[in-house]
């Protein structure tokens, strides 16, 4: 599941905007319909929509009416459209903020921010003496607070969500990095490293985070 599906046919806004929300730590998808982002969002869901409503093919007005249809997954539409009429048509639609073009990128990330404390403010992931909260993106191992630096808090969670799970080398590696990065896979090997000295107990001999030769790496 994708924490934001951004919803813009401009790729270049678009890819600006899915930047800076990767550099804040959240997992974001980029699609460039409507109908693109319905079957993303049916097929994997989404914590957050933001979304334009200039779109080819269906609108975004129309994409907040079908995902209001079924849930109330909170949405930003974020458009030129300024009229009274198209803010209050938003909003009627269930639109949880309605932002005009431009737009200030750090008024837009507080906002974000706040929708993500309120609606899910109790998610935390934990496996023994190592709690993990996906809000507040604070890492604690037997309470004292553990500073992790953004690929490391995306890779620690995502070995901790899939718990008892051997997860493929490269399958990590794109999840965290993406396909196309610049990155060597190296790298993905030095962050396990510097997780396991956050930690474990004794990197040599880890308990949590632990090599499946050949494969991968396997969260206990």
């Amino acid at each position: 599941m994708a924490d934001i599906i951004v919803v813009e046919d401009n790729e270049e806004i678009g890819g600006l905007l899915q930047d800076f929300l990767i550099a804040e730590g959240y997992d974001v998808y980029l699609a460039v319909t409507g109908e693109e982002a319905l079957d993303v969002y049916k097929a994997d869901g989404a914590k957050l929509f933001i979304l334009d409503i200039m779109l080819p093919g269906i609108d975004g007005f129309a994409v907040c009416r079908k995902i209001r249809e079924k849930d109330n997954t909170p949405i930003i539409i974020v458009s030129a459209k300024d009229a009274k009429e198209d803010k209050l048509n938003g909003i009627m639609l269930g639109a949880d903020d309605y932002i005009e073009k431009p737009y200030d990128i750090d008024i837009l990330i507080a906002k974000i921010k706040g929708i993500f404390a309120r609606r899910y403010s109790t998610e935390e992931v934990s496996c023994g003496d190592i709690k993990l909260d996906k809000v507040s993106r604070k890492v604690t191992k037997d309470g004292k607070e553990i500073s992790l630096n953004l690929k490391e808090f995306a890779l620690l969670l995502y070995l901790m969500e899939n718990k008892d799970k051997v997860i493929y080398k490269d399958e990590l590696f794109n999840k965290i990095w993406g396909f196309d990065s610049d990155s060597e896979p190296q790298t993905l090997t030095v962050h396990i490293k510097w997780l396991r000295e956050k930690l474990e107990d004794d990197p040599k001999k880890p308990e949590h985070i632990q090599t499946v030769w050949g494969v991968g790496y396997k969260f206990c």
